[in-house]
Formats: structure tokens, C-alpha cells, sequence
């Protein structure tokens, strides 16, 4: 069995990067309009729990006076994407991706320089025969798409029984591979864990937590 992995809520949980972005805003933000990093980083926090992502640096710089027009909005979203983050991989997921077989993949959305800064913040490249960014390949091949696993497969020479996808978001993860009888297992971890899944999307495996992914026998 061929083991593919997502990345972020899957492997580790993603809430460290969105809190290491946060704090390198603050960052900027002090350093361009003199406001105190540590209290403006419990703010940006406070924002994000309240109220998402959506426009969280808009109502961080309109609660201190400052402009919110593109140059300053995107200027913050740069510093957040560029920034080199601090993650943890667990140890116990470092000693499962080690006893597994060879080889292992990697498969992940999402910007191509972002996901690949967190690849090398946790230093795990090295465990996996390639690491798929999708977005490199445009956007239109990210997940729900199977263009990287076809790539996989081709590159294995396999079938889509003798691969199986390990991910958490059951809106994309798994409803495409579902349809090529792929092996499927999602992981209540993240911030989906409580997420329903529509009829077809959801993995055809569950597990709390990848400690459990062994015991599968996949």
C-alpha cells in the first residue's frame, strides 16, 4: 500500500501556522505604524476567533486608524505569506511516518510558496518520495481534483486500491478518489473534525487521530 498524506490538520495542526502568521503581521504592523506587536498579536487572535480570516487584517488596521486600502491590506497578507513560520511536527506522527512502508506521498492545496515554507519548517521532505503542491500544477488540479494522484499512479505503476489518501476536510479530501474505489481515511483532527460530509464526500475510513491509522490494516 502506497500511504499519501495531506498536510495541513492532518500531519499537524495548521492553527500553529495561522498563529506564526499572525504574530509576523504584528510584526509589520509595529514596525510601519508603531503598534505594539505582543498586544497586537492577542488582538489578531481575538479577531480570528471571533470573526475567521475572511477580512481579519481590514478590521486590524481600521481599530488602530489605520488606512484599510489594497496597498496596506495586501501588504499585511504578503507578510503573512512570506514569513518563515515556526512548527512542531509530533513526535508520534514523526515515528509513524518512519514505520511506514516506502514510499510515502505528500499531496496539498494552497499557495505554492506558503505550503512549501511549512514543508520546510517541519522538515519532512525527506520522508516523502515527492511532495505535491497542487497549485503548481494551477489551480483547476487542486483537490477535489485526482491529477496529482494520477501522477502518483503512474509514477508507482499501481492501481487506485494499492494507494490510500489520508486527509481531513471531507468538502474535498476524498469524494473523486471515493469514485475510483481509492482507499480513503479521514482524520478528526483540525478544524473540520466536526464537519458533516455530504453523501459520497466522506472518506471510507475514520479515525480520531493518525495514531490509529496502523491498526487499519490497510
Amino acid at each position: 500500500m502506497i500511504y499519501i498524506f495531506d498536510l495541513d490538520d492532518t500531519l499537524y495542526d495548521e492553527r500553529q501556522y495561522v498563529e506564526s502568521g499572525l504574530a509576523a503581521v504584528a510584526s509589520f504592523v509595529e514596525k510601519n505604524w508603531n503598534v505594539d506587536k505582543r498586544r497586537g498579536f492577542q488582538e489578531l487572535v481575538t479577531l480570528l476567533d471571533r470573526n475567521g480570516r475572511g477580512r481579519i487584517f481590514n478590521d486590524y488596521l481600521a481599530n488602530h486608524g489605520i488606512a484599510v486600502n489594497k496597498r496596506n491590506v495586501r501588504a499585511c497578507v504578503s507578510a503573512y505569506r512570506l514569513h518563515q513560520p515556526t512548527l512542531t511536527l509530533p513526535d508520534n506522527h514523526i515515528t509513524l511516518l518512519e514505520s511506514l512502508p516506502k514510499p510515502l506521498y505528500l499531496v496539498t492545496d494552497g499557495n505554492k510558496v506558503v505550503q512549501s515554507k511549512k514543508v520546510e519548517a517541519l522538515n519532512i521532505a525527506h520522508y516523502f518520495k515527492r511532495v505535491f503542491v497542487t497549485h503548481r500544477f494551477g489551480v483547476k488540479h487542486a483537490k477535489p481534483s485526482t491529477y496529482c494522484f494520477e501522477k502518483i499512479k503512474q509514477a508507482e505503476q499501481c492501481q487506485w486500491h494499492e494507494m490510500v489518501y489520508i486527509g481531513d476536510n471531507p468538502a474535498k479530501d476524498f469524494v473523486n478518489l471515493n469514485k475510483l474505489e481509492m482507499p480513503t481515511v479521514r482524520v478528526l483532527t483540525g478544524v473540520h473534525k466536526k464537519a458533516p460530509a455530504k453523501p459520497g464526500f466522506d472518506a471510507q475510513f475514520t479515525i480520531q487521530n493518525l495514531d490509529e491509522l496502523p491498526a487499519l490494516g490497510l
